[in-house]
Parts: structure tokens; C-alpha cells; sequence
């Protein structure tokens, strides 16, 4: 007897290899998003120490130079000096490097890329759900697509800090180097979906 293929095979077998692709690239939305959240982190803990640093060596250089006027001067001037020379360092620093700014920017870029990991899901769902054509399905991801590449265009750079952060937070297994493509197991995909979108449910 001839095995006859089902009208809608084709279709099937597409909608299940975009589907493999659009968790590949939600996989690589929640590491991003998860990353500048750690960049976020980053520079806003390393400008409170700087904040924190600069008041106690001001009030160092306060306490030394009054030691210069009611005690030893030569020591108390030697270490304000020393005391003023540290705290123009951090001032010079944080003009250069506004933590500030990069940490916000790095904030902005994380909550835009929630968003797409939230659409990602939605889209993992209406595949799931079969409420979508291929067609649909493509215009769908070309979308998001475009959305990523202007968030990816405008974002600040990351580190490696953020990344191996990043990488502990989301329990990724595997070496994760900067500017290497990363890839995902299913399991992993798995981890970053509700149950009843992952290909293996527990």
C-alpha cells in the first residue's frame, strides 16, 4: 500500500523550523536583556563606592587639614595633600566615565529588550496555539528582527563581567566569550518559557 503524506506536512514541518529558530533567538533576547541588567548593576554599585569613597576622603582631607592648623602642619599637610590629590583622581574619573549615564543607558536598553522577550513569548504561543500561518509566523519574527536591530544599534557595549554575571544568574552551563554567537540547548530555551510552552514540560 502507498503511504500517502498529508496535505498540510509541509506546512507543519516549516512552522516547526521557524519555531526552532524564534526560540534560538528569544534564547539570545534573555541573555542580552539579563546582560545589561548586569551592566546596569555594575556601574551603579562602582559609582555608590565612588560616591561613598569621595565623602570619607573629603572629610579625611578636612580632618588633616585641620591637624595643620592645631597640631603637626608638615603631617597634616602632606597627607591633605595626598587626600585632595586622590579625590581629583575620582573627580577626573567620573567626568571621564559618567557611571551614572552608562548605567542608566544600559537600564533602558534591558527594559526595551523585556519588551521583546514578552513579544517573543507571545509569538512562541501563538505557534504553539497553531493560530498562525508561516506567512504570518515570518512577518512576525522580520518584525521583531527589525525592532532588535535598532535597540542593538543604539545600545552601549557590555563587558565580560556583566556576561559571566549574566551567565550565573541564568544558569547557562558553558563558556561564554564576547563576540561569540551564542547558541542554547532546548533545555535552556526551556528554562525561559512557562511549562506549557516548552518542548519538554516537567
Amino acid at each position: 500500500m502507498v503511504q500517502t503524506t498529508p496535505i498540510n506536512q509541509p506546512d507543519n514541518d516549516d512552522i516547526k523550523i521557524l519555531e526552532s529558530q524564534i526560540r534560538e533567538c528569544f534564547g539570545r533576547v534573555v541573555f542580552t536583556h539579563k546582560t545589561h541588567e548586569k551592566c546596569s548593576d555594575i556601574y551603579a554599585e562602582q559609582l555608590k563606592i565612588l560616591k561613598i569613597s569621595e565623602i570619607i576622603l573629603s572629610a579625611l582631607t578636612t580632618t588633616s587639614l585641620l591637624t595643620s592648623i592645631f597640631g603637626d602642619q608638615k603631617i597634616g599637610t602632606i597627607i591633605g595633600a595626598i587626600l585632595s590629590t586622590i579625590i581629583l583622581g575620582i573627580t577626573i574619573y567620573t567626568k571621564d566615565y559618567d557611571l551614572g549615564k552608562l548605567s542608566k543607558s544600559h537600564a533602558d536598553v534591558a527594559n526595551q529588550l523585556w519588551n521583546i522577550r514578552e513579544l517573543y513569548i507571545s509569538l512562541i504561543a501563538d505557534i504553539k496555539s497553531n493560530n498562525l500561518a508561516v506567512e504570518q509566523i515570518k512577518q512576525k519574527r522580520d518584525e521583531l528582527h527589525k525592532s532588535l536591530n535598532i535597540i542593538y544599534s543604539n545600545a552601549p557595549r557590555t563587558n565580560y563581567k556583566a556576561y559571566k554575571l549574566a551567565s550565573e544568574a541564568l544558569n547557562q552551563n558553558g563558556q561564554i566569550n564576547q563576540g561569540e554567537e551564542m547558541t542554547f540547548s532546548d533545555s535552556e530555551i526551556d528554562r525561559f518559557l512557562p511549562n506549557d510552552l516548552r518542548r519538554h514540560k516537567t
